[in-house]
């Protein structure tokens, strides 16, 4: 499996928003579920509409960990949640297949949907992982607090979560990038 890196300019992530948003409703509340809240893929695609339609937190047991999570709806989000569930029923899949009935979008739908803005805008390390890499990434970048993000995706040390984001990785190009002899 090759390693994903999160989006980092931010004029990348409006391009695919508004990518997305030309193409598919669902598509783009996909896309920004993964950056505007930091569940994972698989989390994201078991949510429905009663999770998300007219709320202020997302409350969920994560799949993976079984730990508890609540977080804010940022108020972007809600907007797009508004009007993307303006017709369905509370008890729909947010993220429903187009296949297999009553079952939510497979992991690698999402992944399809991901590449597919990827491979328009030829960026090679992107993949359903790089949204919740860029919520922390971005938030990061605007807040700072480092702390913080490791309370949210509940990592053990803030290096890990440094890690995760990619900042060690910039922090190696940036001290690269100075290197002169």
């Amino acid at each position: 499996m090759n390693a994903v890196q999160p989006i980092r300019d931010k004029k990348i992530i409006e391009d695919i928003k508004l990518f997305y948003e030309e193409r598919s409703a669902r598509n783009y509340a996909l896309f920004c579920s993964g950056i505007y809240i930091p569940l994972r893929i698989s989390d994201i695609l078991s949510l429905r509409v009663r999770d998300v339609r007219n709320k202020e937190y997302i409350e969920w047991i994560e799949k993976k960990t079984g730990k508890k999570f609540k977080i804010k709806i940022n108020v972007k989000l809600r907007k797009i949640y508004y009007n993307y569930c303006a017709n369905k029923k509370d008890y729909d899949l947010l993220f429903p297949s187009p296949i297999k009935k009553g079952y939510p979008l497979s992991r690698q739908q999402a992944y399809n949907i991901i590449r597919e803005a990827a491979d328009y805008f030829g960026i090679e390390s992107l993949g359903c992982h790089s949204l919740r890499k860029t919520f922390g990434y971005q938030l990061y970048n605007q807040t700072g607090n480092i702390e913080m993000l490791r309370k949210i995706f509940k990592h053990h040390n803030a290096q890990i979560t440094a890690s995760y984001i990619g900042l060690e990785e910039d922090i190696i190009n940036d001290a690269l990038d100075l290197l002169d002899y």
